[in-house]
């Protein structure tokens, strides 16, 4: 069993905010994000699983509630975020409970992700300019008349003497490293999160079903819940991927519900959906 590295959450009532915004003098601002997302649908407290997921569909604040806890915790993170003058002032009325010292906690993003994607893609590019400009010397560098005058000229001597050992192909080898493996988006993003994701660690991971298959979904699903059963971590997701909600003893927030209340993955509205379709095209299979 992981331990709980945060086990209670509380978020600002609807009292609590309207004070702030009744003391609030401020006109230039168009937005007081995050106050009146998580309100709206009574979201007040979260207590916590070694795995505890918040569902709920477009705009129901459970990006923003994950923002927030990472935020308070202060988890590590690599990219920017949506946040206003007001976040930090809505961030210091919150309270967290929990032992949430000596141990890594981060957020990780889709765009997280993206951006690790699109750093394999150049670092793939730069490795095949250079091979192919490694292929372009190998005969100049085979047949050079090179005569060795000093040690600052032994690494031009080494590379002679590979090209003249090596076929075309080999020395090609030898001077390259290989490419870091570009697999497709899904294969690259499950990596990411093998990667990233050490033990004894707190994690919150948004919709990390981006450009992840059903099949890279459910080998997700057992990685995260084997690092919390056997290398104590704690994990907080915001997804609506059946895949991910169907986590054996997960906790379940549905976001969508007024007030938020825990439920079973089965009862959620996607997973319903999900359901019913294939339960209409049954017949097809």
């Amino acid at each position: 069993m992981a331990e709980l590295f945060i086990s209670h959450f509380d978020f600002p009532s609807k009292e609590i905010e309207y004070s702030f915004h009744f003391d609030q003098k401020e006109t230039c601002y168009d937005t007081m994000y995050p106050f009146g997302i998580l309100s709206k649908n009574n979201l007040q407290m979260l207590d916590f699983e070694p795995i505890t997921i918040l569902y709920g569909g477009n705009g129901s604040g459970k990006t923003t509630a994950l923002n927030v806890i990472a935020e308070k915790i202060k988890a590590q993170r690599d990219t920017l975020y949506n946040r206003s003058n007001f976040f930090e002032d809505y961030v210091r009325m919150c309270d967290v409970e929990g032992k949430n010292k000596g141990h890594e906690s981060r957020i990780i993003t889709s765009d997280d992700v993206f951006d690790y994607m699109l750093n394999v893609r150049a670092v793939n590019e730069e490795v095949d300019q250079t091979r192919e400009e490694i292929r372009s010397e190998y005969f100049d560098v085979r047949d050079s008349k090179f005569r060795l005058q000093s040690l600052d000229d032994y690494d031009e001597l080494k590379k002679i003497n590979l090209a003249r050992r090596k076929t075309k192909s080999q020395y090609v080898r030898n001077r390259v490293m290989n490419n870091i493996r570009e697999q497709s988006n899904g294969e690259s993003a499950y990596m990411y999160f093998t990667n990233t994701i050490k033990e004894n660690g707190l994690y919150l991971l948004d919709e990390p079903e981006n450009s992840l298959s059903p099949e890279r979904q459910i080998e997700l699903r057992q990685f995260i819940m084997d690092c919390t059963r056997f290398f104590g971590c704690q994990v907080i997701i915001a997804t609506h991927s059946p895949f991910i909600l169907s986590m054996k003893g997960a906790k379940i927030y549905d976001l969508d519900e007024e007030p938020v209340d825990v439920k079973k993955w089965t009862e959620l509205q996607n997973v319903r959906a999900y359901y019913e379709f294939f339960q209409e095209h049954e017949g097809e299979f």
